[in-house]
């Protein structure tokens, strides 16, 4: 049964057809109103979300589907001590596609091995997530009309942020980009992630610690926030949550067309006044996600033959 776990499940011409499927959606919505007619997607979260559950919820229902739902381990029977695994086959036998989120890398590979039914990893732990990187990517493609030539920085919680992770392994395949990563010290991107998707392919990168020094060479930043969630220490968080703060002081050394993208939620890492900024592309990100989502559940409800 087909799933998809991580971006690199998916062919890069599979996420070409991706989003030409998202952009007709875009185009022709009343086409796909009852392409889901009847069908069922489970949405299981173990971990918070508002932005990738309901756009997930929103998603099916725009294609004519239906939810059944799971929001947070209190409320299933993860809290008795089911697995993972069990909950997978389980809700198999009431849905038709299955939508995960989980605290613990690996979740999602667990469930899509025992699960009858296509599988969506909705985030799992600091591993990845793929259909952030398909809103990414689409966002990306509406906005510079490609990928070859650009400069990309990606600011913030490198270490353990999944969406930068999944989206520099999706990039590196396209080829022709460079890579600015910043961060601090204890936040740089993994070694594994950088020596498989950077070093192996010979792709350009530099690493620095000052955001104003490199705005000028951008051509998209990508802002994350501090995981608190992700931290041991509080301390250590405290420390760090306020590194890099987006201002309108700052995108004045930035190019007239560069473009600001944030998988949001955002803290404090990008000011309000930013938002009015014509280059802020965030809350385009929120929707153009629901529309790769739709795309992909399509996708796999067909492969699987179900519709």
């Amino acid at each position: 049964m087909r799933s998809v776990i991580d971006i690199t499940d998916l062919t890069v011409s599979e996420i070409d057809s991706l989003m030409a499927t998202a952009s007709d959606i875009i185009a022709r919505p009343d086409d796909y109103a009852e392409a889901c007619r009847r069908k069922k997607l489970a949405t299981l979260f173990f971990e918070p979300s508002t932005r990738t559950r309901l756009s997930f919820e929103a998603a099916m229902y725009e294609l004519g589907g239906h939810v059944i739902s799971v929001a947070g381990s209190d409320s299933s029977s993860a809290a008795k001590g089911e697995s993972v695994a069990d909950t997978a086959r389980t809700v198999s036998t009431y849905a038709d596609i299955i939508a995960i989120r989980h605290p613990k890398e690996g979740a999602a590979l667990v469930a899509a091995q025992k699960a009858t039914v296509p599988v969506i990893n909705a985030g799992d732990g600091g591993h990845c997530h793929p259909t952030q990187t398909l809103a990414d990517l689409l966002t990306i493609k509406r906005e510079k009309g490609g990928f070859d030539g650009l400069t990309v920085g990606l600011c913030g919680d490198l270490k353990f942020g999944r969406t930068v992770h999944s989206l520099i392994n999706a990039l590196t395949r396209y080829g022709g980009l460079r890579f600015v990563l910043i961060s601090p010290e204890e936040l740089k991107l993994p070694g594994y992630v950088k020596k498989e998707a950077l070093k192996n392919k010979g792709v350009p990168y530099e690493q620095t610690t000052d955001l104003a020094s490199v705005m000028p060479d951008l051509d998209i930043l990508y802002m994350t926030r501090v995981q608190r969630e992700r931290f041991f220490n509080e301390e250590d968080y405290l420390r760090l949550k306020d590194t890099y703060i987006l201002t309108p002081e700052k995108m004045k050394l930035a190019k007239k067309d560069m473009c600001v993208m944030h998988p949001l939620p955002r803290v404090n890492e990008i000011s309000v006044a930013v938002d009015e900024d014509p280059r802020a592309c965030y809350f385009k990100q929120v929707e153009n996600g629901k529309y790769m989502r739709m795309a992909l559940i399509l996708m796999l409800l067909k492969e699987a033959g179900r519709i």
